[in-house]
């Protein structure tokens, strides 16, 4: 886990853009989670860099602020529901 600490602290400070593992380490959550939202919706915007995904740090900021947990109810349900805060910062 060190070396993708280290890895994403690299990133952060050369290159505002993460890969999967970094940005999913960065966030807290696995990589096939990550991958999953990208699928299906609801997960951090992403770009891609030629067939390479990248994840922008502000926008992996922008959305985990955005996701604010008020109880461990309803867990296990990605994207299920957390519409009504809209462009609250």
């Amino acid at each position: 886990m060190d070396d993708e600490n280290e890895r994403a602290a690299r990133a952060k400070k050369g290159s505002p853009f993460l890969s999967t593992a970094q940005a999913a380490f960065y966030i807290g959550l696995s990589q096939r989670t990550l991958e999953k939202m990208r699928l299906k919706g609801g997960g951090p915007k992403f770009r891609k860099h030629g067939r390479y995904v990248r994840y922008h740090i502000d926008e992996l900021d922008h959305w985990s602020k955005g996701h604010p947990q008020h109880s461990t109810a309803g867990d296990g349900k990605a994207g299920s529901g957390q519409g009504g805060t809209g462009g609250r910062s």
